[in-house]
């Protein structure tokens, strides 16, 4: 079964960087675009960030310039590293593909941006 595990999530200062980590199982990972979301409290959850099969990625306007999102293929893993963090970057991130068109989303991880 397909399975999604975040990691990498904290507490950080602004301006600090967290690179997080979703491993991939149950799914030919290679073949299909990966996403990162984030849910702050009390909004909907919302798209920060994709990368396709051929490593083409797109971002929100929000964090372009400070967040880049990767793929190792050969690990099933899919990265966010994020820079030049702000408190409103404070979320549950989480990673999400569609298989068959079905969608399965992580559990999420917490980043909390804050002095």
């Amino acid at each position: 079964q397909v399975q999604l595990v975040e990691s990498g999530g904290g507490l950080v200062q602004p301006g600090g960087s967290l690179r997080l980590s979703c491993v991939a199982s149950g799914f030919t990972f290679r073949n299909y675009v990966m996403k990162w979301y984030r849910q702050a409290p009390g909004k909907e959850r919302d798209l920060v960030a994709s990368i396709y099969t051929d490593t083409s990625t797109n971002y929100a306007e929000s964090v372009k310039g400070r967040f880049a999102i990767s793929r190792d293929n050969a690990k099933n893993t899919v990265y966010l590293q994020m820079n030049s963090l702000k408190p409103e970057d404070t979320a549950v991130y989480y990673c999400k593909t569609t298989v068959r068109m079905q969608d399965y989303w992580g559990q999420g991880t917490q980043v909390t941006v804050s002095s």
